[in-house]
């Protein structure tokens, strides 16, 4: 089989990458080619395998040619994030919005009704006036987006939504959490933090909080988001149940539970390197996100979250010590 996989060279897309190149199949039948489409190329150690072809540059400009060629599977994961778009509203529009209309058309377009999944946020829920925010949000609270990322996020559901009720596609969207721990530097999400916060002190420099430590949120550890993504890639119609988009699981914590687990993982001198300063646009951003999700519907799929999040930062060090850069990014871990 022939697999797309947009934002290819990002975190997510990367280790979608290695993970599916490792099993070698997907959904029964095997890999023989995998594309990824980034601004920036693939990681090397991706681009040294016989079966991946790296394609950079804007996602857009690329999505003409998509006619003339099928695959067979895609995984969406390209976007700008949160922070951008609400910095930078043509932006916005253009990489989330104008891309995923281009990308579906040229699926449709080669006619070979390609299985896809979009990977949406959970920011497509906010506080609405009409509609009181629940403290946890499922499957079927009514999503009403606050910012124009968790908007777009939105708007893409419902053309997945749409192009696979006309037959275009085999489309299902899955609701990601904030995936942390990120490695590498902060990115311009307004979440950005919620990695920031483990990774740097584990890395012997200070990080700073920009919210109050009671706040909430839905969080999943970087390998249970991509088992979630091949899960739901591999249910077949009648369990991912209908069109709408779906949850996956998450672990609701406080940013205090978050920074006990760092504490409990990697010692006290560890935890005082983070140091909070309030940002009023970030807080502002973060007090319109869901405080906790459930997600039955992907666990009726066989998926779950971490039992807590000490084992999310006991994966990230794993990772990085698998890593050749484990020495500079684990300096401030306590042995």
């Amino acid at each position: 089989m022939k697999l797309l996989i947009t934002g290819g060279a990002g975190f997510v897309g990367s280790r979608l990458a290695r993970t599916l190149l490792d099993r070698g199949t997907l959904g029964g039948r095997s890999i023989d080619k995998m594309v990824l489409t980034d601004q920036a190329p693939p990681r090397p150690e991706l681009c040294a395998d016989a079966r991946v072809e790296a394609r950079t540059g804007a996602l857009l400009e690329q999505c003409a040619a998509l006619k003339d060629e099928r695959f067979d599977g895609v995984f969406h994961l390209a976007s700008a994030v949160s922070g951008e778009c609400e910095l930078d509203f043509e932006l916005g529009l253009r990489s989330n919005l104008d891309t995923t209309r281009a990308l579906l058309d040229g699926l449709r377009a080669a006619g070979n009704v390609p299985r896809i999944v979009f990977s949406s946020s959970v920011a497509v829920f906010g506080p609405d006036p009409a509609v009181p925010l629940p403290g946890i949000v499922a499957d079927d609270t009514l999503p009403t987006p606050q910012t124009s990322y968790g908007t777009h996020k939105l708007i893409c559901e419902y053309l997945i939504a749409d192009y696979t009720r006309k037959g275009y596609i085999d489309g299902r969207a899955a609701r990601l959490m904030t995936v942390t721990v990120r490695p590498g530097r902060p990115n311009a999400a307004a979440s950005s933090f919620f990695s920031g916060i483990i990774r740097e002190p584990l890395a012997g420099e200070e990080a700073i909080c920009p919210v109050s430590p009671d706040v909430s949120h839905p969080v999943s550890s970087p390998a249970r988001t991509v088992d979630g993504l091949i899960a739901v890639y591999e249910a077949g119609r009648d369990a991912f149940l209908g069109r709408t988009a779906l949850n996956l699981p998450a672990l609701n914590v406080t940013v205090q539970q978050m920074l006990d687990a760092l504490e409990q993982v990697a010692g006290p001198r560890a935890r005082a390197r983070v140091r909070f300063e309030r940002d009023e646009r970030i807080a502002r951003i973060v007090a319109n996100w869901p405080h906790g999700a459930s997600a039955a519907r992907a666990a009726r799929l066989g998926l779950a979250p971490e039992p807590d999040f000490a084992a999310i930062v006991r994966q990230y060090i794993a990772d990085c010590e698998a890593s050749p850069d484990a020495t500079r990014t684990l300096k401030g871990l306590e042995r």
